[in-house]
């Protein structure tokens, strides 16, 4: 019989529909007193230190205890309330402080240490030995060494960051919401897209008003931004998005303290560990091996794509001066003023491309290209949901035999954080002769479907989604069955957004692109001439796109390696001084993007926002060998699954990344990719980078 508090019926799929604020802190409050009975169990001396004794049963329990919080977890993301928010910031501490004093309890760090050393050690799998391994390292990076008052120090380090993060990642929501542009003047609206102006006017009608709402949520301020000609307006607008939880707006949503506060928390924490900063602890389990190695990762990187940044960045101000009479280029205009560039260049805009892009053509396609290189199937499934626009979808083999489960939340709204990701509810692992089947969570944050059209998606949003179903792909298509290392579970940091980026390349395919693809009106695939515009412009400005994420991940490395957090430095001046290094584009002053860089500050990239360029190089570099064989080669395909999806963290990513390649990885092809190298170039070793 199930559990009568859902968050505790562990039977199945996640009971959505009746999970209720109410029953977080009863399940939480439940399964800390199980776990806790538990380790106590498993640290007597009486208790084997074996696999099946020790860390299955701990295995167990945690597990159903990541499941639980993960529920709550998710929905505190995608369908934020009063009462949720309130519930979750009162429970979070308990779960923080469990999960401090189990990385530091001495007696289950020794019973590991022994199990390391005993003989059933060698009798172990990979996979197994591996979880050891990597159980052993945490233990040590949880502070278990360390002396009692330093414990007791780290563990209120460790429940202050989590709450800061979750601070953040509310002022953030909440400054977002706080902004609303309504414009009542048709003629303000000049250039914008009509669904676009459509959306608006539902937003407007929402909320009781007259006229056409605008926010600062990705569907509606990108647009206005590339398209609005009333340059006062896009400035109005920018301005409010750049200035989000800073000291621009209301005090209680600043995050300027916030950040303070947990660069001197990381550098406390690091210090007791003893490391010297944050960064160094960072990089222990991932692949990159030391702050400097990704500093001269990066700045290498930067030194090549700086010349054609430049060039970029000259062409567009040479463009905006002439064309569009800006004589100053300025931070609101550059959005705008590119995609001008792009339709005088390539004769074409992203609104007339998104008209071919409607989600169930898409949705097809996307699954077209998975079903024929990995040899599966995806076909709609039945599940219990958070919100009515929620989708459900199974995964099986050839053979019909279930591989995995995953839901699709696409929309933006206000309760919804945003950006896009992907997150597990349950994943693999073999309990007994049953094998537990992965579910998976993939979030977007695209436009709505309006005016009883289907909704349409922009190619950058194509690329989003194909991106997080990548994710998706190594959580739902691990063959690993220990939880430690199955799907994400042990893989690196730095190595986890390989299937990710590799999985964008097909968007940019024609083979592809011609089964997903439709007009919203006449029903006419993309024509070829459209698609070669597409093409010829991909490396559009990728210059000025490659030295804006550098810059992102210089200055997260920079923050947590070598910046004084207690010094005379402020924040900002620390990025003031890398864009002068590595940005083209001048920023006006009151520019506060750190308050909003959640990745580093809310979404566990401290120290680790490089991950991108890192595996970027990685899948640039998996993905030529299915332009050297075909875009759809199910050989490639099966090796890609077999070698990086199908192993999980079980071994190390750069062993996968071997097997799979058959040598190291190169840069060259990342280089190509972005128009940085002639194609001709790729294969005579033009670059030294290499990631080792």
């Amino acid at each position: 019989m199930p559990d009568p508090n859902p968050l505790l019926d562990f039977s199945g799929l996640p009971r959505f529909a009746a999970i209720k604020p109410e029953h977080i802190a009863p399940a939480v409050e439940r399964l800390l007193a199980q776990n806790r009975a538990c380790i106590d169990s498993l640290t007597r001396a009486q208790t084997p230190t074996t696999w099946a004794d020790f860390v299955a049963p701990l295995e167990d329990a945690n597990e159903r205890l990541a499941r639980a919080w993960g529920v709550v977890g998710h929905l505190h993301g995608v369908l934020d309330s009063p009462e949720l928010r309130a519930t979750y910031n009162a429970n979070q501490p308990k779960i923080v402080q469990y999960y401090t004093e189990l990385g530091q309890n001495l007696a289950l760090f020794d019973k590991y240490k022994a199990l390391k050393a005993s003989p059933e050690f060698t009798a172990l799998t990979l996979a197994q030995r591996r979880i050891v391994d990597n159980e052993i390292r945490d233990f040590r990076l949880s502070g278990a060494e360390l002396e009692p008052q330093q414990k007791q120090r780290f563990a209120a380090i460790s429940e202050e960051l989590a709450q800061l993060a979750t601070k953040f990642s509310e002022n953030l929501l909440d400054a977002t919401n706080a902004f609303a542009l309504y414009v009542e003047d048709r003629s303000e609206l000049a250039g914008l897209p009509a669904d676009v102006i459509e959306s608006a006017r539902a937003g407007a009608e929402k909320d009781g008003r007259a006229g056409w709402k605008f926010s600062l949520h990705a569907p509606s301020y990108v647009p206005f931004m590339q398209y609005a000609a009333q340059r006062g307006l896009r400035e109005q607008m920018y301005r409010a998005y750049v200035t989000r939880a800073s000291e621009f707006g209301k005090p209680e949503l600043d995050n300027t303290a916030l950040i303070t506060q947990m660069l001197r928390l990381h550098r406390e924490a690091a210090q007791l560990l003893g490391y010297a900063n944050h960064a160094e602890v960072s990089l222990v389990p991932k692949m990159a091996q030391t702050p400097q190695q990704v500093l001269a990762f990066l700045e290498d990187l930067a030194a090549k794509a700086l010349p054609f940044a430049r060039k970029d960045y000259a062409e567009l101000a040479q463009f905006a001066a002439a064309e569009l009479g800006l004589a100053q280029l300025e931070a609101w205009d550059l959005a705008y003023a590119s995609e001008k560039l792009r339709a005088a260049r390539y004769a074409f805009s992203d609104q007339e491309v998104k008209q071919y892009f409607s989600e169930a053509r898409v949705m097809q396609g996307m699954f077209r290209v998975v079903e024929t290189i990995f040899g599966v199937r995806i076909e709609p499934d039945q599940a219990e949901t958070w919100h009515p626009t929620v989708r459900f979808f199974r995964v099986s083999d050839g053979a019909g035999r279930l591989l995995g489960q995953f839901y699709l939340d696409p929309y933006a709204r206000d309760t919804k954080r945003g950006g896009a990701w992907m997150d597990e509810a349950i994943s693999r692992r073999r309990l007994g002769e049953h094998v537990q089947i992965p579910v998976a969570y993939l979030t977007c944050n695209f436009s709505a479907p309006v005016g009883g059209k289907p909704a349409l998606f922009t190619h950058d949003e194509v690329l989003t989604l194909f991106h997080e179903f990548g994710h998706g792909l190594h959580h739902l298509l691990t063959r690993v069955d220990y939880l430690g290392v199955s799907g994400l579970h042990g893989v690196e940091w730095d190595a986890v957004e390989l299937p990710s980026q590799f999985m964008e390349n097909f968007c940019w395919e024609w083979e592809v692109l011609a089964h997903m693809t439709a007009h919203a009106d006449s029903g006419e695939p993309l024509p070829r001439a459209l698609y070669d515009k597409m093409l010829a412009a991909k490396n559009f400005q990728s210059g000025m796109q490659t030295v804006r994420q550098l810059e992102f991940s210089l200055f997260d490395m920079h923050l947590h390696y070598d910046f004084e957090p207690t010094g005379s430095k402020t924040v900002q001046q620390l990025l003031d001084e890398i864009r002068s290094r590595v940005a083209v584009a001048i920023l006006p002053a009151y520019n506060r993007f750190q308050n909003n860089f959640s990745h580093i500050f809310a979404g566990g990239y401290s120290a680790g926002y490089y991950s991108y360029k890192w595996a970027e190089v990685l899948s640039a570099d998996a993905y030529s060998l299915f332009e050297e064989n075909g875009v759809l080669d199910q050989l490639s395909g099966k090796r890609f699954r077999d070698e990086i999806l199908a192993v999980g963290g079980s071994r190390p990513a750069i062993d996968s990344f071997r097997a799979f390649r058959g040598r190291e990885p190169k840069v060259d092809a990342l280089l190509r990719h972005s128009g940085m190298i002639p194609a001709c170039l790729d294969d005579k070793n033009t670059s030294e980078t290499r990631i080792e």
